[in-house]
């Protein structure tokens, strides 16, 4: 039921009728010639700049025009070209990207030969040829290749964020052609398949080819962003191209993200253009009126223009007034402001990654002040929780368990098992138990049979380019790591086919024939191979969850067995991925005859699945336990801490991934978000929409509360939220993919998010990129929340830009992600640094520009609106003309911008010690519409100090010679010069962190000012420009006398004093959580101590069935017969000296006597050192432990 795609090998006159997209790239939105109007187009969709061209229009009308056009030209003209200039930055960099793509090479088949042509002039139906380490140009049907069976190995970080490497497949029809060119140049395959889609995981289509159809799904296909990998050379028949691509198609188009304060801005805009229309609505019915009744008086001297009465003039006094109040409205300044707060990121060294030198990079510079506004946080887990490495750690067999944890302080050094004994063991592998090398050595049976085992249980591919180097091409990382730990013990995976496994076993080659494979699915939960040896011998190798094997497990294992789980409680305990190993020798009668049914089940018709696994239940009975392995999937550094630390922020953090069940489990409880002392943790799994609803609501249906409301301009958008519900208890919700897809429709998502939302961990596995974002939006439709979301992969894009802010995780895996997102870094530790304190304190900058610019505007509107009532509503401004141009462009710009790029409440060390500061921003309390009106209301009070004190002080004023000051020009100049000191005096009770540029722009600024006025006002200027420079003498005419001085005084106290009285009691009655932390900053006058990395073992009875499970960090050395390090709790000292490191509560070491040790070889306690001397002693059963420590020496 949809279009399908058809296109020809060899044959682009054939393609191009269909016109295919070609393999070009456009991330940019500008050309030279679009540039310019589109750019504009978009500044002037902001309301206050619409506004401001407006009002330069009205200028132009000189009937209405009471100020210059300069006025208003010259910073709307500095405002658009300042965000011209980034915007043009900005599509540079993405011109320079995509060119940089578009003009790769690659070799293309054409006219019969190879030739090197750039992607972007690849077509559709082209062959092509890529090398190994070379990325995929295409979405290619692959065709040929150098490797056996026509293999090819691809990694797909691009797309998915995993290192790991997968192997696709070319048809064997195909794969004749190898490498030759004839035979590849006379191919004319018709391909017909599915139309351009985002389906990462999906692809349909057929293969026509001399009349001959072919299936093709997923594994004939090589999508662009893979790269080829470990295979010399492959041959492809591009499919699909540039915009067509599935990486491409994941990209979506870019949408253009607005933050809250944006968003309330445009409404806050809306509501001063009435306020403003209001104003001038009095103004000019006072003008009418008093025109009516005074105005032909002033007849004499002022004579009307022909046809103007007082209705008319009123109607003309109304524009006039909207162009004087025109600095009520704010212009979009905050651009500049956020520019400043993006460089902080990009500069941050300690968002600096070295290992792969990348720095923190703000890709996007309109939405940092939401960064410090995040209520949720959406994950990805492999690449991005996780560093996708794994590790062999520890093991147990027949009972014994080995391998150790080294914790490496400054100065100790972790000695490393030495395998320079095996020429063919893996230089990187790292083992820290020696003992396990000897028993290997010493050809101890049962520890030779694990590593056989691990050797020969697997799906593995080999690859020994050289002699003796071996690669090892695995499909999950895991199985690689226990391949390469048998390898370094003496038991090589060398080669395979199709019916033999050979292994070099201590030296000695020794290949085993393979008879039959049980392969892993997740219901079994583990995989079997059955061998024949050299000596004939039959044997079954099982691995697999330890649940699953022990069920099946002979009676004479079950001594071992409880001592294995012992073990394997301590593996989980390390947050450890465990496997139990299991054998069973086979009858070789047996073995013929249950060969023969499992051929007659794998060739059945009906219920073949069904059959197959009752023979695989049947010969799978009666193992022999041999031990079980640990292997640690490495978190990133940090990730543990930093999720505590933004869980304390009281931000919520939901994992995404498309990793199954257990995997992400484990990985929960590894990152400490899932604990075992959480009251439940619900896990959601049901295959139909009731069982789901069930799972959901377990205690029956329950309405969640929902609060309509309206937002937005004119109130026209409906929201809907959900409101959130106390709970008892901590608790946890895991649900799968078939789950979430019922519980996303319609009539169940207000329950998914009503369970969700009362639970402090959600975890959904399973997931499609799709759901991923489904899941963003429906948190952003209902909780009215501001969303985070992170990932690596392309799989993560549609979650990128569905959310609020998109975080891009950069480095060695692929970029795709990073490209999408509005924020990247290299470590996921770096996100606790940019939300709680390069968020927290843009929010803070920002919110803190937008209250004092609205404060210092309305106060200087306000003032014009007092004037107008004593000027005969005359539309006359209050101000000097150049004092209205001068006031917002340079007097109190430089001053505000410093408050607005420098301020901080608490330093970056605070703000890591006390993440509940972080709160503020989640809860809008710093800017939203009850603050602006606060802010009116002060610049109310303040208008009316700042006009009627000097009026009142002015008013029948002379000077101390007798002569007159009361004219309007004098009286301008105070006026102006009290709004700029009172105003520059709340900035500084607004600053909380002074710099040596706030000090330098807050005085420079009023320095200027003076220098100016006594320029502008001197005679040189007047005689020069007559017009434009009437205020002759009025500064040194007005400034010399002492009640002006004392006057602006006068003001100044009286606009200050309400706001200090109210801060002081403010703190005092209702301190907020930064006046706490300010105070304490203030009491401690040291630092914090910097944050460090806890190295904490998880106490858990859980084990990990089959999956990852890992904790940040181990203990310190813990095993018996050696030291074991203790911290001991804060207690009273045993002894009065100080110096005793008992009293001090430093850590103390303790060494066990083993029972029936000969403990008189104890050094005896010499009364001469006992008064410096602090000693514990434990007793159990027959065991004491005893720790003597005198000054640094321990016995």
């Amino acid at each position: 039921h949809f279009c399908i795609k058809h296109l020809r090998a060899n044959d682009r006159e054939f393609n191009l009728s269909y016109e295919y997209a070609d393999n070009a790239i456009k991330t940019s939105k500008y050309n030279f010639f679009t540039f310019l109007p589109l750019n504009l187009f978009e500044q002037f969709q902001r309301l206050a700049n619409a506004y401001f061209l407006f009002l330069l229009c009205l200028q132009l009308i000189p009937e209405i025009s009471s100020l210059s056009w300069f006025t208003t030209v010259v910073p709307l003209v500095l405002v658009l070209s300042m965000t011209m200039a980034k915007d043009g930055s900005d599509d540079i960099n993405r011109h320079r990207c995509d060119r940089q793509v578009n003009n790769r090479k690659v070799e293309v088949l054409i006219d019969g030969e190879l030739r090197s042509e750039k992607w972007m002039d690849v077509q559709v139906g082209d062959i092509i040829k890529l090398e190994n380490n070379q990325f995929v140009t295409a979405d290619l049907l692959l065709l040929s290749s150098s490797e056996p069976l026509n293999l090819v190995y691809i990694e797909t970080a691009e797309l998915d964020g995993e290192t790991n490497l997968k192997v696709k497949q070319a048809l064997t029809v195909t794969g004749e052609l190898e490498d030759s060119i004839e035979k590849l140049a006379n191919f004319n395959g018709e391909v017909r398949c599915e139309p351009p889609n985002n389906r990462l995981d999906k692809f349909t289509g057929t293969l026509t080819l001399k009349g001959e159809t072919y299936s093709l799904d997923n594994e004939r296909v090589l999508l662009r962003g893979c790269t080829l990998r470990n295979t010399q050379w492959c041959f492809g028949l591009v499919v699909f191209g540039g915009p067509d691509t599935k990486l491409m198609q994941n990209c979506g188009k870019t949408t253009l993200k607005r933050t809250s304060i944006d968003r309330l801005m445009n409404v806050l805009v809306l509501s001063i253009f009435g306020f403003l229309a209001v104003m001038c609505l009095i103004l000019a019915v006072g003008n009418g009126i008093w025109e009516y009744q005074e105005g032909s008086k002033f007849a004499a001297f002022l004579p009307k223009q022909e046809g103007v009465n007082a209705p008319l003039s009123a109607f003309l006094t109304f524009w006039s007034y909207v162009i004087i109040l025109n600095t009520v409205v704010c212009i979009s300044v905050v651009e500049i402001i956020r520019l400043g707060n993006s460089f902080y990121i990009d500069w941050d060294r300690k968002m600096y990654y070295p290992k792969s030198d990348t720095p923190a990079e703000a890709r996007t510079t309109t939405l940092n002040e939401e960064l410090g506004q995040i209520s949720y946080i959406f994950s990805d887990k492999t690449g991005t929780l996780t560093q996708n490495i794994m590790t062999f750690n520890k093991c147990s067999i027949n009972g014994k368990s080995y391998g150790r944890y080294v914790h490496v302080e400054k100065g100790q050094k972790t000695e490393k098992v030495d395998f320079s004994w095996n020429n063919l063991a893996d230089p990187k592998f790292c083992f820290h138990d020696h003992s396990l090398v000897e028993v290997v050595r010493e050809g101890n049976p049962e520890v030779q049979a694990f590593f056989r085992l691990l050797a020969l249980c697997h799906t593995v591919m080999p690859e020994e380019k050289k002699e003796g180097e071996l690669y090892y091409q695995a499909q999950s990382p895991d199985e690689g790591a226990l391949v390469t730990a048998a390898r370094n013990f003496g038991f090589v995976f060398r080669s395979r086919t199709p019916e033999s496994i050979t292994v070099v076993e201590m030296g000695e080659l020794v290949t085993y024939e393979l008879l039959a494979v049980l392969d892993f699915n997740n219901v079994r939960k583990r995989m079997s191979v059955i061998v024949r040896s050299p000596e004939g011998k039959l044997t079954l190798y099982c691995k697999g969850a330890d649940t699953i094997i022990f069920e099946r497990l002979n009676p004479s294992c079950s001594k071992l067995k409880e001592v294995t789980t012992e073990h394997l409680n301590e593996y989980a305990g390390d947050g450890l991925r465990t496997l139990a190993l299991a054998y069973k020798d086979i009858d070789p009668k047996y073995m013929e005859e249950w060969k023969l049914r499992h051929h007659e089940a794998s060739t059945a018709m009906d219920e073949r699945e069904e059959k197959l696994d009752a023979l695989y239940e049947e010969i799978e009975e009666g193992l022999l336990l041999l031990g079980s392995t640990a292997v640690e999937d490495k978190l990133q550094d940090g990730v543990p801490q930093t999720i505590e630390q933004l869980s304390k922020a009281d931000i919520k953090i939901w994992v995404l991934t498309g990793d199954k069940q257990e995997t992400a489990e484990n990985i929960g409880y590894s990152c400490n978000m899932l604990r075992e002392e959480m009251t439940e943790v619900f896990i959601v799994s049901a295959n139909t929409a009731e069982e789901v609803r069930k799972e959901l609501q377990p205690d029956g249906p329950e309405e969640p509360t929902v609060t309509k409301s309206r937002s937005g301009l004119f109130c026209l958008l409906k929201t809907e939220t959900v409101a959130d519900e106390p709970v008892d208890g901590e608790y946890a919700m895991v649900i799968n993919g078939h789950s979430l897809a019922f519980a996303l429709e319609k009539d169940m998502e207000m329950e998914l998010l009503r369970t969700a939302c009362m639970c402090q961990t959600v975890i959904c596995c399973r997931v499609t990129p799709l759901q991923k974002a489904q899941v963003v939006e429906l948190v952003k439709k209902y909780k009215q929340a501001i969303t985070l979301a992170i990932g690596d992969g392309a799989n993560d894009v549609s979650m990128i830009k569905a959310a609020h802010i998109g975080v891009g995780i950069s480095g060695q895996e692929g970029m795709q992600a990073v490209l999408s997102s509005d924020f990247s870094f290299a470590q996921f530790r770096y996100l606790q640094r940019l939300l709680l304190v390069h968020g927290r304190w843009s929010y803070l900058r920002m919110c803190k520009f937008l209250r004092y610019f609205f404060y210092k505007n309305f106060t200087f509107t306000f003032v014009h609106f007092w004037y107008g009532f004593f000027c005969g509503f005359s539309a006359q401004t209050v101000y000097d003309e150049w004092f209205i141009t001068l006031y917002n462009l340079v007097y109190t710009a430089l001053p505000v911008l410093a408050l607005s790029l420098f301020d901080q409440d608490v330093n970056d060390r605070w703000s890591f010690q006390y993440p509940k500061l972080y709160a503020p921003g989640q809860l809008n309390q710093y800017f939203s519409k009850r603050a602006f009106v606060y802010t009116v209301l002060h610049s109310g009070y303040s208008s009316l100090v700042l006009f009627f004190i000097p009026w009142a002080a002015m008013y029948d004023t002379v000077r101390d010679d007798g002569k007159d000051i009361v004219d309007y020009q004098s009286f301008a100049l105070l006026a102006q010069t009290c709004l700029l000191i009172a105003v520059s005096i709340q900035l500084g009770l607004d600053t909380h962190y002074w710099t040596s540029v706030n000090q330098f722009f807050l005085w420079g600024s009023l320095c200027v000012y003076f220098a100016v006025i006594f320029t502008m006002y001197s005679n040189g200027m007047f005689l020069i420009f007559t017009s434009s420079f009437p205020f002759i003498g009025t500064a040194r005419n007005s400034l010399n006398q002492p009640n002006v001085w004392l006057t602006m005084l006068l003001t100044s106290i009286l606009c200050v004093l309400p706001v200090v009285a109210y801060r002081f009691l403010r703190i005092l009655l209702w301190p907020t959580i930064n006046d706490k932390v300010r105070y304490k900053v203030r009491q401690d006058k040291v630092l914090p101590p910097a944050p460090r990395r806890v190295q904490a073992r998880r106490a858990s009875t859980r084990r990990s069935g089959y999956a990852f499970s890992h904790a940040q960090g181990y203990g310190d050395l813990v095993t018996s017969g050696k030291f074991l390090r203790w911290t001991p709790k804060s207690r009273p000292a045993l002894f009065s000296q100080t110096d005793s490191p008992l009293a001090q509560t430093q850590p103390q070491f303790y060494r066990t006597i083993i029972e029936g040790e000969d403990t008189r070889t104890t050094p005896s306690l010499n009364s001469a050192f006992s008064a410096r001397l602090s000693f514990k002693m434990y007793v159990c059963g027959s065991t004491v432990l005893v720790t003597v420590k005198k000054k640094k020496k321990y016995w």
